[in-house]
């Protein structure tokens, strides 16, 4: 595809559409724009354009359409598979002024939101009300729901309530030709066609530009217990994991650990978080719910599986502050993990009972390849993050051979019935390992739905089905 320069008329366009503050034009104001949380990968826009309507939005991709600029939308830039990098250059369509919670509907438990919308600041002012929005990534103090929408984004309490695509009734949308259309209805039930929501929820900003979400809310649980659990055999705390179910319980949240990843944070965050010689890894799980007596049972009864499946201990967390504790270790594992350190994560996920399948296959491949891995994750919904770091590994392992041992875990993925990404999108990087795991047919499928929405593949083009 020839894609078209920005030139001094078109930025004269788009100033006239936002006004000159909301143009980003100079070096350095468009340098942040060049990243995210992606390894360290830079590509830079030509210009930054900052919408703060809908209207706005329309008429910048209807322009860009036209004159076949690159259009890729961004969010917070949180993403850790390089969906919103402009890798063709062109304009970045930057949606930080999309900020409002526009409404909340406690009559039908619902929300309409702006994209721009920080995570954990709609959960917090839906949780005044008594309402519940569930998916919580590691990133929700800085992610945009713009984002989460982008990629179905999950987080640990995905394992009882599911993802981001579980809470979303309807969508505002600008096409690629300009065109504002609705995605749906603003009802829990839906069968009216093809359903164009769903479709929207994961396509990472390649199929339209979200202006406006209808998000489903659920009545808030009262009281939240958390447990946490060494193991010295990492296989036997995976094997715990899906026993836990079987012994009749759903925990809110089910976080499967390596001792590094504890250990990496803590320093991070200088916690003083003391890890035993002999633990291999841990578990932390959440219960939530109204009856705090149900919540007891439901504790010792999952203490009984994790003991059956030779757990060191079962620490409980008394206090308020000692699960902020907890739960503050395990988010910071994500950002420990590359601090100081270049690394590559893969977001594996198989069926919940094949995890330690995954996680011994995941070990061999690393030892025989001769680097270190760091896994942690949702182990509730069989989701492993894999973080490959590269310490003093060569250059050229890193750039060549290391590519044929992530071949090797996603076949392992795919052997086990599962697949390449749970939550963290294919994008820029994760594209290239799509043959792996999809068939021909499907990926010219979805080539076939992109150019129905995007004829000029002007939205968020190179990623994720063309390598």
């Amino acid at each position: 595809m020839d894609y078209s320069k920005i030139d001094a008329q078109h930025i004269s366009y788009f100033t006239e559409v936002v006004g000159p503050e909301f143009v980003l034009s100079q070096a350095d104001l468009i340098e942040p724009y060049s990243k995210d949380y992606t390894e360290d990968l830079r590509f830079y826009p030509e210009l930054v354009v900052k919408p703060g309507n809908t209207q706005e939005v329309s008429k910048i991709a209807a322009y860009c359409n036209t004159h076949k600029i690159p259009l890729t939308t961004r969010g917070a830039g949180t993403g850790l598979s390089g969906g919103s990098l402009p890798v063709k250059g062109g304009l970045v369509l930057s949606m930080e002024r999309f900020n409002k919670i526009i409404s909340i509907d406690e009559r039908n438990f619902q929300a309409t939101v702006e994209p721009g919308v920080i995570n954990e600041a709609f959960q917090q002012a839906v949780l005044a009300k008594g309402l519940f929005y569930p998916p919580d990534p590691a990133s929700k103090g800085s992610c945009f729901l713009g984002g989460n929408i982008a990629h179905s984004s999950g987080g640990p309490r995905a394992v009882k309530y599911g993802t981001t695509r579980d809470y979303v009734l309807n969508l505002e949308v600008v096409l690629a030709n300009g065109e504002i259309i609705l995605t749906g209805a603003n009802t829990l039930k839906y069968s009216t066609g093809y359903n164009l929501t769903h479709l929207m929820i994961g396509s990472e900003g390649t199929l339209a530009i979200v202006t406006k979400i209808v998000f489903k809310l659920i009545p808030a649980p009262k009281n939240t217990l958390l447990l946490l659990a060494p193991f010295t055999s990492p296989e036997k705390a995976c094997e715990a994991v899906n026993g836990i179910f079987l012994a009749g319980c759903t925990p809110s949240a089910c976080e499967f650990v390596e001792p590094d990843g504890f250990r990496l944070s803590s320093n991070m965050l200088k916690m003083n978080f003391e890890i035993a010689e002999d633990v291999g890894a841990y578990l932390l799980i959440e219960v939530d719910g109204n009856d705090t007596e149900l919540m007891m049972k439901d504790c010792e009864r999952i203490s009984e599986v994790l003991y059956s499946n030779q757990a060191i201990d079962v620490l409980f967390a008394e206090t308020a502050n000692q699960k902020e504790y907890f739960w503050k270790l395990r988010r910071g594992i994500g950002e420990a993990t590359k601090h100081n350190n270049t690394y590559k994560e893969e977001d594996t996920v198989v069926p919940r009972a094949e995890l330690p399948v995954l996680f011994k296959g995941v070990k061999e491949i690393s030892a025989r390849y001769g680097f270190r891995t760091v896994c942690y994750g949702h182990a509730g919904d069989g989701n492993l993050h894999v973080n490959i770091l590269k310490d003093e590994l060569s250059t050229e392992f890193w750039n060549t051979e290391l590519n044929q041992a992530i071949v090797e875990i996603f076949e392992l993925c795919k052997s086990l019935n599962g697949t390449i990404s749970g939550e963290h999108g294919i994008g820029l990087v994760q594209q290239k390992y799509m043959k792996v795991v999809m068939p021909q047919t499907n990926l010219d499928l979805m080539r076939a739905i992109k150019l129905a929405f995007d004829p000029n593949e002007i939205l968020n083009p190179g990623k994720i089905y063309n390598a």
